[in-house]
């Protein structure tokens, strides 16, 4: 039995700096990455997970 694994990509530069995908769905499961919030280059909210 195959089962497929899709990555789903938001085309941010962060996932090929750090190897990983926003969700990856495999057969029925969908898992989502957390995220920051980003302006730019400049991340928001360093250590304020509320910011």
């Amino acid at each position: 039995m195959s089962i497929n694994r899709q990555n789903i990509s938001s085309n941010t530069k962060w996932e090929d700096m750090f190897g990983y995908s926003r969700a990856v769905k495999i057969g029925n499961l969908i898992e989502v990455s957390g995220t920051a919030s980003v302006d730019g280059d400049k991340i928001i909210g360093v250590n304020d997970v509320y910011e």
